[in-house]
Order: C-alpha cells, then sequence, then structure tokens
C-alpha cells in the first residue's frame, strides 16, 4: 500500500494537508543546524515546508512517480527504502518523515536514522490524524458502513488519536531498541481546515481507505460521502492534531 499513493501524485500533493508552521518551527529549533533528511517525502509537501524554514532539505522515497514529482517542485530526491538507503558519508541535523514512518521498519528505520544523525540531531517523525465534530463522524462512519460493510476497521467510529496510539507505541519501542537516543517525546499542533464537498472529495482517492478499494467501491464511496456532505450543508470544518515524536540522538556520530 505504501507504494499505491504514487498513482496519481499531482492529486496527492494538491489535496494533501499540510503541516503547522508551528511543527517546522519546533523540530528547526530543537535540531543542531539546518540540514534535514525527509524520509518518505512523497510529493514534496513537508519538504518544501521545511525549505521555506530555510532548512536545507534531502528526500528519500521508495517511489519513483513521487519523487519525481517532487524534484519538479524543486526538491532534491534520491529513490530507496529507507532502511537500505546509503548515505554515502553524509549526515543530517533532523531526519523528519510526513505520514510516512509507519511504513518504515521501526528498529531498523530508528538504527538508520541514528547512523545518519549528528549528535543532538533530532529523529522526528510526524502524522496529521484527523479530528472530525461529531456530526461528521457520524455521517461518515454510516458511509463507510454502507460502502464496506464487513471491513473490520471503520475509521470514523473512534477518534482517530486512539488508532494511533498503537503507531505511536511501535515507532517508540523501535526507537528504544537502538538505544542511540533520549527518550521520545510528543509533541501535539492542534489547528483546522474547512472543506468544500468538491474539496474532501477530491482528497478522498489519496487515503489508505480508498486504495484498498475497487473502481466501483470508490465510485460509492465518493457518491455517499458527497451526499452526506450535501446533507451538511455543502461544506464543514474538519479538526487535526498533528503528533509528532522528537527523539534526541546521544552520543558520538
Amino acid at each position: 500500500m505504501a507504494e499505491s499513493f504514487g498513482s496519481d501524485p499531482d492529486r496527492y500533493d494538491r489535496t494533501r494537508p499540510r503541516y503547522p508552521d508551528a511543527m517546522v518551527a519546533a523540530i528547526v529549533a530543537a535540531s543542531p543546524g539546518l540540514d534535514v533528511l525527509d524520509v518518505g517525502c512523497g510529493t514534496g509537501i513537508s519538504s518544501r515546508q521545511f525549505r521555506a524554514a530555510g532548512c536545507r532539505v534531502l528526500g528519500v522515497d521508495v517511489d519513483a512517480r513521487m519523487a519525481g514529482f517532487a524534484r519538479r517542485s524543486g526538491v532534491e530526491v534520491e529513490v530507496a527504502a529507507f532502511e537500505a538507503w546509503d548515505p554515502a558519508g553524509r549526515v543530517f541535523d533532523a531526519v523528519v518523515a510526513g505520514q510516512t514512518w509507519h511504513w518504515v521498519d521501526p528498529v531498523a528505520g530508528a538504527a538508520a536514522a541514528a547512523r545518519v544523525l549528528r549528535p543532538g540531531g533530532r529523529l522526528a517523525p510526524f502524522w496529521n490524524v484527523f479530528r472530525p465534530p461529531p456530526e461528521v463522524a457520524r455521517a461518515f462512519s454510516a458511509v463507510h458502513r454502507k460502502v464496506m460493510p464487513g471491513s473490520p476497521l471503520d475509521p470514523w467510529a473512534a477518534p482517530a488519536l486512539d488508532g494511533y496510539s498503537t503507531l505511536l507505541t511501535r515507532a517508540v519501542a523501535g526507537i528504544r531498541q537502538v538505544d542511540a537516543f533520549g527518550e521520545p517525546e510528543q509533541w501535539r499542533f492542534d489547528w483546522e481546515r474547512s472543506y468544500t464537498r468538491d474539496e474532501w472529495l477530491d482528497q478522498l482517492p489519496t487515503g489508505g481507505v480508498a486504495a484498498q478499494l475497487s473502481a466501483t467501491e470508490l465510485e460509492e464511496l465518493l457518491a455517499s460521502t458527497g451526499a452526506a456532505i450535501d446533507a451538511m450543508g455543502g461544506g464543514f470544518t474538519m479538526g487535526y492534531a498533528t503528533v509528532v515524536l522528537a527523539a534526541a540522538r546521544t552520543g558520538p556520530a
């Protein structure tokens, strides 16, 4: 599934939410310098944000299609799985990963990050997590049950942060096992974005749930979601929590 997002990089880059400027500033401030490695950089969404904050950014991504888009937007990218990527002696002040660290082996990834971080450098994977208003969650949950009645997981039935707890626990365990970092800290940045019906439907095919659907099921998901948004007045405001795991590299490089 990690490579399914490159099927339409233009849509992905156009519609995926960005990250709070305060988060970017916090990671930069906690790092000893401005050299940033962006793991799973995709189309370069987070890479461009760190560049705008004054950083020198190198991206690594497993998908050549996503990497090609990022390069066209001015981001330097190398195509490889991070665990197998050759840094060729290069070192960085921060290793970041926007919405992608759960595709990386938690132990091998943390070990790879430790190898390329300067002492005091930060490993800082982060995720945008939906925090919908109750009426939006109920409406989207009803659509999910209608389109995917046999699915064991309904992403709208419980707070998304609950679902991310397992993911975060796994990432923390990987960092601790490598024994090259201080205790991971969890940072959180809350924010909102308003969507029209068409804006939400435009981004819907870029999500992990949509990647598992047939063309017919995706068409039904889009139609039913559009009807649900129409019933809410044609738009809504989605709350987000951007969650960061930040761990400082300890010891010698």
